[in-house]
């Protein structure tokens, strides 16, 4: 599933010709996706225009402007396998890099968006675990997907003193926390295993840990959040460093691809500097996780 980084940088590419444009006309080929697709889904878009384009955890949304039945936030969700595709003239891109290839296969094109900036926005989705609703703007936060959400890792409210609160009295694993979105909102696998790493602490140790026995946060719990922005700011720019506008896009997109440090390269040696170990692999909760038994205590 797509993560943070990667949601955030489909989100950029998406913005330049959805932001202030006019939805013209909307196609809605199925249903359902994950979900069932909002009531007269269609109908209800025409005729509205994007007033901004937002990411909550790992959600898209489309701040939609009012239409005389207030205004509405378009929620959507990649899913396992989604992809928005961006046709303009004869060029046509798919933003985001994402660890698998995304299907370009028409059968799978379920939502179609005719902008107002002369862009076809395509939602494709071989798999349909994504999702897209509406609900009223007013609503947003207290959406059962949202109200319980925690901070973003990137923003302000998330820090060592917040993240040690948070796990003060958790006996579950480092990892299990980080993945828990009521305590941090969009980490995912991948970079949950990469900022573990660069803060050489063992995913396996117990979350409670990064707190003091006062209360405070542990040195480990500063160098986790440190090592948490980090990463997921240097897979952002990887990912969406040479976005363009796509108004005048001609079909170069370019993107630099990141290497992981640790994330499926089981056996590789272990990349910190003097550590003579080997990037090992176990499962926790279903999930694979990739660490260093060496240098990640």
């Amino acid at each position: 599933m797509p993560e943070l980084p990667e949601v955030e940088t489909v989100r950029r590419g998406l913005a330049p010709v959805m932001e202030g444009a006019l939805i013209r006309e909307a196609e809605v080929r199925r249903p359902d996706l994950r979900w069932p697709l909002p009531e007269r889904m269609a109908e209800r878009l025409v005729g509205r225009r994007v007033i901004g384009l937002g990411r909550r955890a790992k959600y898209l949304t489309a701040d939609l402007d009012d239409a005389g039945s207030g205004a509405e936030v378009l929620i959507m969700h990649l899913g396992m396998s989604g992809s928005f595709r961006i046709d303009m003239g004869n060029a046509s891109v798919t933003p985001g890099v994402f660890e698998l290839p995304r299907s370009k296969a028409e059968a799978h094109d379920h939502v179609v968006l005719h902008m107002g900036s002369g862009a076809r926005i395509t939602y494709n989705d071989p798999r349909r675990f994504g999702a897209m609703l509406m609900v009223p703007r007013a609503d947003l936060e207290a959406h059962p997907l949202f109200r319980d959400l925690g901070p973003e890792p990137l923003g302000n409210a998330f820090d060592a003193a917040y993240l040690a609160a948070a796990v003060a009295r958790r006996a579950t694993s480092l990892k299990a926390a980080l993945l828990d979105q009521k305590i941090v909102a969009g980490l995912g696998n991948i970079y949950v295993s990469e900022a573990l790493h660069r803060a050489h602490l063992s995913p396996e140790r117990v979350a409670s840990s990064l707190a003091t026995a006062k209360g405070g946060p542990s040195a480990g719990a500063v160098r986790l959040v440190d090592a948490v922005r980090d990463v997921l700011n240097e897979a952002i720019v990887a990912g969406g460093s040479t976005l363009r506008d796509h108004a005048q896009v001609d079909g170069t997109l370019g993107y630099f691809q990141h290497r992981f440090r640790v994330y499926d390269r089981e056996d590789a040696p272990c990349p910190t500097p003097g550590c003579r170990g080997l990037v090992h692999r176990m499962v926790q909760n279903g999930r694979s996780t990739f660490y260093c038994k060496n240098c990640q205590k």
